[in-house]
């Protein structure tokens, strides 16, 4: 039985002359086209989108240069794997090769598995490069982020994914050059786009829209295989939209909606809402940030917003999604439209900076409960003057703050 490689590992480049995007790295005269040309390689991570090309870049960095390519992933390697690579790693730098110690998912390691190739990275037993689709500021250790160059990756353009596409589709060898398939300049246009940035995720589609296009009737004996937009549609299945509930793209989308419902532009906080709803996330989440957009942008200037707000959140939890969704879009749209003020969010911010700084300044004698002898003994609750039935002047006299915050403004 013959063993399935997918299309996307059939295609994938051997050399930074196949290797299609991330100009800004490789192209002629950029940093590190230059660090391969010269052989001056020093250790890095690649971050970036999945699909961008970090896997491959680093495979071409290591034959580029006739480096020993080890490439470990961080979902299953332990310990244990890395040191049997540091050990090898010795022994080729004594026949003067050098070593590429290549980890996938390199944030999936703990701060112990990080640290257990940190001493051959120093002395230069091996090269190391991390790949990783998180911002390393947050989830590589410090130790190892000083002792590498980080390279960002884009994701890919429209334009370069129809070369990949158009390369996979005249390729004889690893790609579809020898099959007879039809695919419309638009439908083309429309599987880079739904792409969205990713390789692997439009010849993967590819892939399976061309297994649907193949005729299977035995007395079809032209072959022809056309790739319509319905069999993209078919293959795609959801539109790929990157955002990681967890990661850097979840925070970056959440603070463009608060951001645009901020600015009073309707159009994006829509926009920005149908992103997250469409990509998975959790639509209470939405609403609770709605809701809290409404006391710290809108405040005392609407008082119906926390209303609207609060809601919105129990109809996303009467109804769930995707019903839910128009009553989100509601309530983000009477944000976006709603006068701001954000007195009470900095009133509120200054009062709390207070109470941490200050320490526990002590409740003044007269707002003290008396519920006991003793307490009244202590003159707990004495002179207090009962708001209701005094006079104005009697209010104005009254103090309600601690001693060491008396005529304290937050509002």
């Amino acid at each position: 039985m013959s063993i399935h490689i997918p299309l996307a590992e059939k295609m994938r480049p051997k050399s930074l002359v196949q290797y299609i995007g991330q100009e800004h790295l490789v192209g002629d005269g950029k940093v590190l086209k230059e660090l391969i040309n010269t052989d001056q390689l020093r250790s890095m991570l690649l971050w970036g989108p999945p699909g961008t090309g970090k896997t491959t870049l680093a495979r071409i960095i290591a034959t580029e240069t006739q480096a020993h390519f080890v490439q470990l992933s961080a979902i299953n390697a332990g310990v244990r794997d890395i040191r049997d690579v540091v050990e090898n790693a010795k022994s080729y730098k004594r026949l003067g090769s050098k070593t590429i110690l290549f980890i996938d998912e390199v944030h999936r390691f703990n701060k112990a598995q990080q640290d257990v190739f940190l001493p051959s990275v120093e002395d230069g037993t091996l090269i190391f490069i991390g790949a990783t689709t998180e911002n390393p500021s947050f989830e590589v250790n410090n130790a190892l982020l000083s002792r590498t160059q980080t390279f960002v990756l884009e994701p890919l353009t429209t334009k370069e994914i129809i070369k990949i596409i158009d390369a996979a589709l005249s390729n004889d060898k690893n790609g579809f050059g020898s099959k007879k398939i039809k695919i419309t300049k638009k439908d083309k246009e429309y599987l880079a786009h739904m792409a969205n940035g990713d390789a692997r995720t439009a010849l993967n589609a590819l892939e399976l829209a061309t297994t649907l296009a193949t005729p299977r009737k035995k007395n079809d004996i032209s072959k022809n295989i056309t790739i319509t937009r319905d069999y993209i549609e078919q293959a795609l299945q959801k539109s790929n939209l990157l955002y990681d509930k967890t990661g850097e793209e979840h925070y970056n989308i959440i603070s463009a909606f608060h951001k645009s419902m901020r600015g009073g532009d309707v159009n994006a906080s829509l926009y920005w809402l149908a992103r997250m709803l469409e990509a998975g996330e959790d639509p209470l989440y939405i609403a609770r940030r709605i809701v809290r957009f409404a006391s710290e942008d809108i405040g005392l200037s609407n008082s119906f917003a926390l209303p609207q707000a609060t809601a919105a959140y129990d109809a996303c939890r009467f109804i769930g999604m995707p019903e839910c969704g128009v009553n989100l879009a509601q309530a983000t749209v009477y944000m976006a439209k709603s006068k701001k003020s954000i007195t009470v969010y900095e009133a509120y911010t200054e009062a709390l900076k207070d109470a941490k700084e200050q320490g526990n300044l002590p409740v003044p004698l007269h707002l003290r409960n008396a519920p006991t002898k003793l307490m009244k003994d202590l003159q707990y609750g004495k002179e207090y003057i009962y708001t209701p039935k005094a006079t104005k002047k009697e209010n104005n006299t009254q103090e309600f703050l601690p001693k060491a915050l008396k005529g304290k403004k937050y509002l």
